[in-house]
């Protein structure tokens, strides 16, 4: 199962995604595909050994800026590195991509490319995110700022195979991200999702507050992608400001840097376990492909570990479940509008 790199999209491309592909051919024998400039990617790969591992040039001519809106950059730049990788998993020559672009264009071009799963109005952003516990996915983490509980038990539902299918837990509990447990908590939109996903076929938990994501009270926990870039953003922020406070209050004296090196690998293991790149990107769940998007400043590790999810994902066959699920779902008596199998999956 080859994997196209959108090798132009990052903030240091396509330096870090050469290396990171490179790294996950020879690493894990991924088939990878290189998709952009073909003379910069050729310089590139030029600075490592790559005899003998399966890396492909797909020359693209156009480059999806960050600041490009998603509408332009697929009516605009049909020829950009994000739209060629896409067309490469639509062609067969490809079962997944990976990206650390624009996000919305990303996102934007696996939609206009891939289409979506049946019965999905529209994809969600999931990010893994590190717990007391062990893991906790997090979905829409941005690529829906205003969404209608008919999304939100869309996310449920994909995140519920998601956990199963990827993280391996075997009945997944999914919590709905709200401002208090009680369930005269909450807004408009909130509340009515609630209704709904105590009826989807999901193991349903009901209301968490922001503090139980961490503590791993549920599994699967859904909100709106509003909320959800704020939890990302905040988490991100939280997790480098420990760090720098650490490391200042170690230097200021003596005795704290004895301990610090007494303590070192517990930092290290801590480090690790809070560090982005580790688990490399954010599926793009409710296209009808695989489509990973990475952090726009992600170093070679996480352009590597991106690819490894990538190309598991493809390998478990998650959309053809998704699906199933879905149409359990529409099965059932009680829907929220527009949430019926007649509309949802024409």
């Amino acid at each position: 199962m080859r994997v196209a790199i959108d090798a132009m999209g990052g903030d240091n491309a396509p330096g870090v995604e050469v290396e990171g592909a490179v790294n996950a051919a020879r690493e894990f024998g991924i088939p990878v595909t290189l998709v952009g400039d073909e003379d910069r990617i050729r310089a590139e790969l030029a600075h490592y050994d790559s005899t003998g591992l399966d890396i492909q040039i797909k020359h693209a001519s156009e480059v999806v800026g960050m600041h490009d809106s998603p509408s332009d950059a697929i009516r605009k730049k049909k020829d950009s590195s994000i739209r060629v990788a896409f067309e490469l998993v639509k062609s067969g020559d490809a079962e997944a991509v990976v990206s650390a672009g624009n996000s919305g264009a990303t996102m934007a071009a696996g939609m206009f490319v891939l289409k979506r799963i049946k019965g999905i109005e529209r994809p969600a952003i999931a990010q893994i995110f590190p717990t007391l516990k062990g893991k906790t996915l997090v979905l829409d983490v941005g690529g829906n700022v205003d969404c209608k509980p008919v999304h939100l038990v869309h996310f449920a539902i994909m995140g519920s195979v998601y956990a199963r299918s990827i993280m391996g837990i075997e009945t997944p509990r999914i919590g709905l991200l709200s401002n208090g447990e009680e369930e005269s908590k909450g807004n408009e939109l909130t509340r009515e999702t609630n209704a709904f996903l105590k009826d989807a076929p999901i193991s349903y938990a009901g209301y968490i507050e922001g503090r139980d994501i961490f503590a791993g009270a549920v599994d699967v926990v859904v909100c709106d992608g509003f909320v959800g870039n704020v939890v990302l953003k905040l988490s991100e922020g939280l997790s480098e400001a420990v760090g720098k406070m650490l490391k200042e209050e170690i230097l200021k004296s003596f005795l704290p840097k004895i301990g610090f090196l007494l303590a070192r690998p517990a930092f290290q293991r801590f480090m690790k376990k809070v560090d982005y790149a580790e688990y490399g990107g954010a599926p793009l769940l409710g296209i009808d492909g695989v489509g990973m998007i990475c952090h726009g400043g992600s170093n070679t590790k996480a352009i590597k570990n991106a690819i490894k999810f990538a190309h598991e994902y493809a390998q478990r066959g998650v959309n053809q479940k998704m699906a199933e699920k879905l149409q359990e779902n529409f099965a059932r008596s009680t829907q929220p509008e527009g949430l019926n199998k007649e509309t949802a999956i024409s």
